[in-house]
């Protein structure tokens, strides 16, 4: 059985993205939190990765997720996520599934998210780093958004700017759904 083309594209990408940056394989296993057994792995095209753990290995060598897998990575392009592929965050806040729309190079800079409550969802959020703001559209539902002492319902259409170096704190009690954009100072 032949190797798919795709984990060679994948593999020699990786490995060039270490390499520009001077990673180690530990240096990456350690920022990525995926083992150095698995980042060599895949980069000897071993190994068929979950997309949460391709997810993990962008952010922390700074590459764009869906160019790792485009067969020509320096034509123009749009780069696609299919909705079954968006990565979501899991264990954060209660009755709440986030989606990861924005790139992985964007962190900590301009992250997008979507925000899906269930009835009584929440989503508390420790203080940012300082002078991070947040822009909260409400698509469906109602949303309560809490920044420091400052509270607001939101209803579906509106939009919310507020203080995310404070904590602060998202919730819907007959569900709903928002896109978050989280944007570093």
């Amino acid at each position: 059985m032949t190797r798919p083309d795709i984990l060679d594209r994948l593999a020699t990408r990786l490995k060039e993205a270490r390499a520009a940056q001077g990673l180690s394989l530990e240096a990456v296993a350690q920022l990525s939190g995926v083992s150095r057994s698995m980042v060599s792995q895949i980069e000897r095209g071993e190994s068929s990765p979950t997309v949460a753990t391709l997810w993990n290995l962008t952010q922390a060598l700074k590459v764009d997720f869906a160019g790792l897998l485009q067969a020509d990575a320096n034509a123009p392009q749009i780069n696609v996520t299919r909705s079954g592929d968006v990565p979501t965050i899991a264990g954060r806040g209660t009755g709440c599934t986030i989606r990861i729309l924005s790139a992985p190079e964007q962190a900590g800079v301009h992250e997008v998210y979507e925000l899906q409550f269930e009835a009584g969802g929440v989503l508390d959020s420790d203080p940012h780093q300082p002078g991070t703001r947040e822009t909260l559209a409400v698509i469906d539902g109602a949303v309560s958004v809490v920044s420091g002492e400052a509270e607001d319902t939101l209803q579906e259409g509106d939009t919310a700017r507020y203080a995310a170096d404070v904590p602060h704190r998202i919730s819907a009690r007959d569900g709903g759904r928002a896109f978050l954009i989280v944007h570093g100072e």
